[in-house]
């Protein structure tokens, strides 16, 4: 009989390891924001070294996402992915080193169980790189470390089973290649061996992988248990942002929707970063065709915006009035905005002759002539003028559930569950 080489069981500690850092590193990020504060978010292939601090970023934007985390509807947050990759990189470490301090006393089940039980994360991996290349349109560098490190883990258990069987082969080899013939007369010699048998590895039992999957899941659920018990309870303060004195009028720009129930205001900018992330959050959660909604267009750019003296967003004057032609179809021209976002913001630095050429071939020759008209003008001075008439601050996004307003604190992490708590009838 022949052992098996410890270098899989090795490679499985290295990928658990690094999944480990990986998910440490987000799941501290995550953690972070439950004060309802904005924090620098690590977004590298080097776990640890840096920690990007602008607003807007692959990592961050995962993390908002819908798909950063899990029972947001039931808890402020939800609890994060990455804490039930925590708890599995966690078991592997332990598995892996198992295997290798057992060494030819680990049993078969045991390399067969971390055969198919590694394809596991594998498998979570595809699923998360597939919505983040589909649903995000983005990568985040630490997830990446996490695909690698289960493709890694993958590669450990398939490399273990591989050996197994190859094992398995040479053990019935052994058995079965018959003795050498000699010369007549002369006794047969034994056959050559390619090395000398040695303990041979228990089969293991079945009982065995009912305690493993046991230990998996004990590893994954307790520290979303201590997590969920060790929330603050952000209720009280879901209702203390203000409210919205005229939440009605007919100058705003109608987002239609399939179903409203609801009706909403959402203060934006379309070349406003976070606008974009707060509007693809609410059509993630399958809330933005339950709601009445209405824009408030807030271009922050201080060629029409008379509330400013320098421009934050140049162009986005030009785009905002593009939205107003837009109606009825307003909601497809913000989306496409949002979709173009950064090609159409480098379009508008390099001068407005460029942003409008592409806003023409988008929307047509028409578009030109509707942007300068003096009736769209004045229809956007009439939504600023509607801004200042309810004291709305002079930022984006804003969100607005009837007349009372979502805490900016709400509106990324916490939005399933405040909209949940303030106009459950939105959530499907």
């Amino acid at each position: 009989m022949w052992n098996l080489s410890r270098k899989p069981a090795i490679l499985a500690l290295v990928a658990s390891s690094l999944g480990l850092l990986f998910a440490g590193f987000s799941t501290y990020d995550y953690v972070k924001h439950l004060d309802r504060q904005l924090h620098a978010v690590h977004c590298s292939f080097t776990p640890g070294i840096a920690a990007a601090t602008d607003a807007d970023n692959a990592c961050r934007t995962a993390m908002y996402s819908a798909y950063g985390a899990m029972f947001r509807g039931t808890w402020w947050g939800g609890v994060p992915v990455s804490l039930f990759a925590l708890g599995v990189y966690v078991f592997f470490a332990a598995f892996a080193v198992a295997l290798i301090v057992g060494g030819p006393r680990v049993s078969k089940r045991a390399y067969q169980f971390m055969g198919f039980a590694s394809l596991g994360p594998l498998v979570v991996s595809v699923i998360m790189a597939f919505i983040a290349a589909v649903r995000l349109g983005v990568f985040c560098k630490t997830c990446v470390g996490l695909y690698v490190a289960s493709a890694l883990l993958a590669g450990a258990g398939i490399w273990g089973m591989v050996q197994l069987r190859r094992l398995s082969f040479l053990d019935a080899f052994a058995t079965s290649v018959p003795a050498n013939a000699g010369p007549a007369g002369t006794i047969p010699q034994p056959p050559v061996m390619p090395t000398a048998p040695v303990q041979g590895m228990p089969q293991g039992n079945l009982g065995a992988v009912a305690i493993w999957l046991a230990a998996l899941g004990l590893c994954v659920g307790v520290p979303a248990v201590i997590y969920v018990n060790a929330l603050p309870d952000f209720r009280p303060l879901l209702a203390s942002c203000g409210t919205i004195a005229q939440p009605k009028s007919k100058a705003l720009v109608p987002l239609a929707t399939i179903s409203p129930k609801r009706d909403a205001t959402l203060v934006a900018d379309p070349l406003c970063p976070t606008c974009k992330g707060l509007h693809d959050r609410l059509v993630a959660e399958g809330a933005m065709e339950n709601l009445n909604a209405s824009l408030v267009l807030m271009p922050l750019d201080s060629s029409c915006n008379w509330m400013l003296d320098r421009s934050l967003h140049p162009g986005s004057c030009i785009l905002s009035k593009a939205v107003i032609c837009a109606d009825p179809r307003s909601r497809e021209a913000l989306e496409w905005m949002y979709s173009n976002q950064e090609e159409l913001a480098t379009l508008a630095k390099a001068g407005d002759s460029l942003l409008r050429s592409r806003l023409r071939t988008h929307f047509g020759e028409a578009i030109d002539t509707c942007i300068d008209a003096k009736q769209t003008s004045l229809r956007l001075n009439n939504i600023l003028q509607y801004a200042v008439t309810n004291e709305l601050p002079v930022s984006t996004p804003q969100l607005y559930l009837g007349d009372l307003r979502v805490c900016d604190e709400d509106s990324d992490l916490g939005l399933r569950f405040t909209l949940a708590q303030l106009a459950p009838e939105v959530l499907p």
